[in-house]
Order: structure tokens, then sequence, then C-alpha cells
């Protein structure tokens, strides 16, 4: 199976080569991040199953916007659910309060009524579970709880591909935002123990991240976008896809 990943950023700079580029990607599963509501339309005419859920909703120009994750799939879905994420801003320090408010919107924005998106695909060899997840760009410690409040609907025993944009920062020019964004001094000194510490939990629950060390968002010169696959697969090959389509994130491909 390809398995394809990608955040495609609600103002994606072109939106008709990133349509083409999926259209044409000759996938099995597709998730998607930050889909805006007019190409979510788009992707409804492509041929095979689709699955959405609310992704988050954000004032963008003083209009509020709502963007989709997406499942496309060659496979029939049998069942589909989402996840709703508690609201992160009580959490959040006046610190971060004030640099959201002060920043640019289309950089920093406070987010309503997040949620990650699960479906069961009907294979031959039975049902596999997949998640699209869009953890927080807030501080680690809320990241790793939206984590485990996904992980809670996964059965061990059952295969699972669990795709998304996880927001793990660790390069030591971009942590300094784990720490305005509510987390701690060495959240942003220690700049690779956030991502020791997923890899941890990703082993913890048997899951197998297949680009360990690829750089898919140039910016952050980290691992945002994820694909995990449990013990049931075998990892043929993987990749970091290099042309943007648009996107701040590149699109990330695993093939099992």
């Amino acid at each position: 199976m390809n398995i394809y990943s990608w955040n495609m950023l609600f103002r994606n700079r072109e939106p008709d080569r990133a349509f083409e580029f999926i259209a044409r990607s000759d996938f099995d599963i597709f998730c998607l991040q930050e889909v805006p509501k007019h190409f979510l339309k788009r992707l409804q005419t492509l041929p095979g199953s689709l699955a959405y859920a609310r992704d988050r909703e954000m004032l963008v120009n003083r209009i509020r916007e709502e963007h989709f994750l997406v499942v496309l799939s060659k496979h029939p879905i049998e069942t589909q659910g989402d996840i709703s994420f508690a609201d992160y801003w009580p959490l959040l320090p006046n610190r971060t309060k004030w640099f959201i408010r002060l920043a640019p919107s289309r950089f920093f924005n406070r987010l309503h009524n997040r949620s990650a998106l699960f479906v069961d695909l009907a294979l031959p060899s039975g049902l596999m579970r997949v998640f699209n997840l869009h953890l927080i760009l807030a501080n680690p410690n809320i990241r790793f709880g939206e984590f485990e409040a996904a992980m809670v609907e996964r059965d061990p025993a059952r295969p699972t591909i669990v795709c998304g944009d996880f927001n793990i920062l660790e390069s030591p020019h971009i942590t300094p935002l784990n720490w305005i964004m509510g987390g701690s001094t060495s959240d942003a000194l220690l700049y690779r123990r956030e991502r020791t510490r997923i890899e941890q939990r990703f082993m913890e629950h048997e899951l197998v991240n297949t680009l360990p060390g690829a750089i898919t968002h140039p910016l952050s010169r980290s691992q945002l976008d994820h694909i995990l696959v449990s013990r049931h697969f075998t990892l043929d090959h993987a990749e970091v896809i290099p042309d943007l389509y648009g996107s701040d994130h590149h699109p990330v491909l695993a093939n099992v």
C-alpha cells in the first residue's frame, strides 16, 4: 500500500497544482490536514472513498473559517469517528495568550473546536484503522496529551496506521517557540528532548516512525509530518516528496 500524509496549508498558494498532485498520486490512503472547505468539495469529486472531520476553526481576517481532516482511500471505509480535543487555551500562560493576540493571524491564531479523525478500512485481510491527527502547535505536554487521547481509540491487535502533522519541534532555532507557547525553559533549550520523548511513546504503542530523522517542514527543519505503522506491516520504502505544492510542508509517502 502507498500511504501519503500532507498538511496542505489552509492558505495553499497553488491549489490547482495541489489538487492535481493528489488526484494523480498512486495512493491507497491519502491523509490531509488543514483542508479548506472549497478544496474539500473538489476532493469529493475524486473516485474512491472519502471521510472527513473538522480539523479546527479559526478567525482569518475577522472571518471564522473551518478547516478539515480528510482521509481518501481506494479501499471501502467501513466506519469513521472523530476525537474531540480539549480546549488548550486555559492551559496557556498569559505570555502565550498575549503573543497569539498580537501576532499576525495568518501565523498564530486561537483555534476552536479541534478534533482528530479515524476510519476503519475494509481490506481483504480484515479491518484496518487509520488515524489522521493534527496536534496543536502549543507546547510538548499538550501535544503528548493529544497523541495519547487519540491512541485510546486504538486496538493494538488491529493493523494500524497513524498519519498527520504532529508539530514536533527538534531544531535549536525553532524550539524557543515551545517556551513562547507555554512550555518550560528546558523545552526550549533541550531541543532534542521532545523528539526523544515522542519516539518513546511510539515504541510503547508498538508503532514505527517510517521517516526517522527526516525534515518535512523547511522553516522548522523538523519532522512535523509522520506516518506511523503497527507491527503488522513491513516497510518497503518511505520518502519526503521534494515539491511543496503550494504548502509550507512537504508531502510524505510510505509504502508497506
